[in-house]
């Protein structure tokens, strides 16, 4: 059977992979087997092509031609119109009116304000050892202004006064939102 092989022309090679039919006499004289392919094309035939690596030329110009319809389609493609960036709306309302801005829509607005006497560090140690009547010495002295924060801003310092059996503060000086020492 490997003999047979050999001995094949190249028309009946073409006609066995679907190239074409016979296009001389001697492949028809080769047998059925021989003209069991397809026809070939109108206008071609598998003879006039011949085979590259193995390919016959009927296959080598139906992958030619599926190439060029691939390339085309690529062409295609990049002929559409360039890709531009996607817009989002403005989501934003009105802005506010400064009209209505009153001191009433801030007028139930709790904030932590807290007045600190001053500052000083002790060890575990002697924070264990606090007892009633202890007293603990700080970094202010008497008279000093004492710092007003409101949630943790430093935001003004005054003066320690007694009205009415009770401690209060006189605001002496505002400052400009400093941040409260840790």
């Amino acid at each position: 059977m490997a003999d047979d092989a050999q001995n094949l022309s190249q028309d009946e090679i073409e006609s066995l992979l679907g190239g074409g039919g016979p296009s001389t006499p001697a492949a028809s004289e080769a047998g059925p087997e021989a003209a069991s392919g397809p026809a070939p094309a109108v206008g071609s035939s598998a003879a006039d092509k011949p085979e590259v690596d193995g390919i016959a030329g009927g296959d080598m110009e139906l992958l030619l031609n599926q190439a060029e319809e691939a390339l085309a389609s690529v062409d295609e493609t990049s002929s559409a119109p360039p890709a531009k960036p996607f817009e989002l709306k403005d989501l934003g309302g009105a802005p506010a009116s400064t009209e209505a801005a009153t001191i009433e829509l801030v007028r139930d607005v709790e904030l932590d304000v807290s007045i600190e006497l001053g500052r000083t560090h002790m060890y575990l140690e002697e924070v264990l050892k606090l007892r009633k009547g202890s007293v603990v010495p700080l970094d202010k002295l008497a008279g000093d202004h004492v710092d007003v924060y409101v949630n943790g801003r430093l935001v003004a310092r005054g003066e320690v006064l007694v009205l009415n059996d009770n401690f209060c503060v006189r605001v002496a000086e505002l400052l400009a939102g400093e941040a409260a020492p840790v």
